[in-house]
């Protein structure tokens, strides 16, 4: 079975896409000009050398014509895979994203369809604010779109292959620092998870959850990079006698509370970590909907790890003293073992 980084496997996904159904093409910033990196991350990386520029569009840095031409192809039939920089630059193509992509199968009473893929690098890596969001929660708040997060290869090919093939606007959220680009678009610090991707085509349905650590102390509910963050929280804190079970909710539109409810069932306590900020978060959203379905499994209050309610710091050790790290993850888990 292959190993790929996340690049690789969304690249991948992306190739096998284009191949199986002649609509499918990409739409985005230096995606794939000669000597380009394939993209700001390298995922469309040679793509137009099988498919063509007919097919793998440059644009000009118009995040506004990228989306709004990604509406409008998916509206007439075609399947675009648009790639914006950097998440920060969704809030530019928002009318287009949450007035019209979300909405026109509602409002048209179902004739029109937008089977469209946004897909847009999130997280914190030292480029001040404005480069370094994590925008899931505004997201998950529209109607209409379907949002998902992969942290592995295994998933980033298998997600996006099903969002490719939904009749739904799917935005997929890949995080900077687990790409595992390589040469000159290698991210500082970055995380390299190299993992198993068949050759044989497989789809990961939405709406199903991942357990990637088993325990039976406390409940992490984590995505992305925070995936990561928590599992050595977890070899920290099981040298202490905390077992705790990590799930990786792979998809945050729709969401799979029924892996959560049993987790809790079992270990009685629930925490949720995320790099998105605090106030009306993601996080926010599963601990209410967790109270109001689950309170009386819990013997302690939920508890959210998130990053603070500031613009992200440019400075490496202000960006690292508002962004949840493992240690942070360690001693708020050690808290609420008290409670």
């Amino acid at each position: 079975m292959p190993k790929m980084t996340i690049a690789e496997a969304l690249r991948e996904a992306i190739r096998e896409e284009m191949r199986r159904d002649e609509r499918v093409f990409c739409i985005g910033e230096d995606i794939d000009i000669d000597g380009g990196f394939g993209g700001a991350f390298t995922v469309t990386l040679g793509l137009s050398k099988e498919f063509g520029h007919d097919r793998i569009l440059d644009t000009p840095i118009s995040e506004i014509m990228i989306a709004g031409a990604a509406v409008g192809a998916a509206m007439t039939g075609m399947i675009p895979i648009a790639d914006v920089q950097y998440g920060d630059f969704l809030f530019c193509m928002m009318d287009q994203m949450a007035n019209q992509a979300a909405k026109m199968t509602y409002m048209s009473g179902g004739k029109v369809k937008v089977p469209m893929v946004m897909r847009a690098p999130v997280g914190a890596t030292n480029r001040g604010s404005q480069h370094a969001q994590s925008l899931e929660g505004f997201f998950t708040h529209i109607p209409g779109l379907k949002v998902i997060c992969p942290s592995t290869a295994y998933d980033a090919k298998g997600l996006l292959k099903t969002a490719v093939r939904d009749d739904n606007p799917v935005v997929v959220f890949e995080h900077k620092l687990l790409y595992g680009s390589k040469g000159n678009r290698a991210e500082k610090s970055a995380l390299s998870p190299v993992g198993d991707v068949p050759e044989e085509e497989y789809l990961i349905p939405f709406g199903q959850a991942a357990v990637r650590r088993e325990g039976k102390d406390i409940t992490i509910v984590a995505n992305l990079l925070m995936v990561y963050n928590a599992l050595e929280a977890a070899e920290i804190l099981a040298s202490e006698g905390i077992s705790v079970e990590i799930i990786d909710p792979r998809t945050l539109v729709p969401f799979d509370y029924e892996t959560v409810i049993k987790s809790i069932q079992k270990t009685s306590r629930l925490m949720i970590v995320e790099e998105d900020t605090r106030r009306n978060g993601w996080g926010a959203e599963i601990a209410a909907q967790i109270a109001e379905d689950a309170l009386y499994y819990l013997d302690a209050p939920i508890v959210r790890v998130a990053t603070f309610d500031v613009p992200l710091p440019f400075a490496p050790v202000m960006q690292n003293y508002v962004v949840p790290s493992s240690q942070r993850i360690v001693e708020e888990a050690r808290a609420l073992m008290k409670k």
